[in-house]
């Protein structure tokens, strides 16, 4: 009952969410390579490339996600760094407007009233960080 309410309240508030709460239970269940199609295939495509459907709209370029290690010092995978980036609520960028939407708010407000929040948001983060990691070239 208190789902079907939250979803009718975002509707007729005309809020514009990436998740709905009733969408939450089965994202905790989702892998890392599934969370990344829902999430970021859009803008990173679907092999990470930096090439998804939207990235020729977006006005900065869109990185490869593959070659993450490869630019960093030593060639190592930035996992915490990630992790913020992602979540985007520590990143606080010197100029201009940050490109990413914050997933850690967006998936924290959305998860049901009946779990933490936060920390279901960052087990998804998790997730994803992993995959990310895995797909280094």
């Amino acid at each position: 009952m208190h789902r079907v309410f939250v979803a009718a309240v975002a509707l007729l508030s005309g809020a514009a969410s990436t998740v709905h709460a009733s969408e939450f239970d089965p994202l905790l269940g989702y892998t890392g390579p599934q969370l990344y199609q829902r999430f970021c295939a859009s803008c990173h495509g679907r092999q990470a490339y930096g090439d998804g459907p939207v990235a020729p709209s977006l006005k900065v370029m869109v990185p490869d996600l593959t070659r993450i290690a490869r630019r960093q010092p030593g060639g190592e995978f930035p996992e915490q760094r990630i992790r913020e980036i992602v979540d985007g609520r520590a990143v606080l960028p010197a100029h201009g407007l940050r490109d990413m939407p914050v997933w850690g708010y967006e998936l924290e407000a959305q998860a049901p009233p009946d779990q933490p929040g936060r920390a279901a948001a960052q087990s998804l983060i998790d997730k994803l960080v992993a995959y990310l990691r895995s797909i280094q070239q």
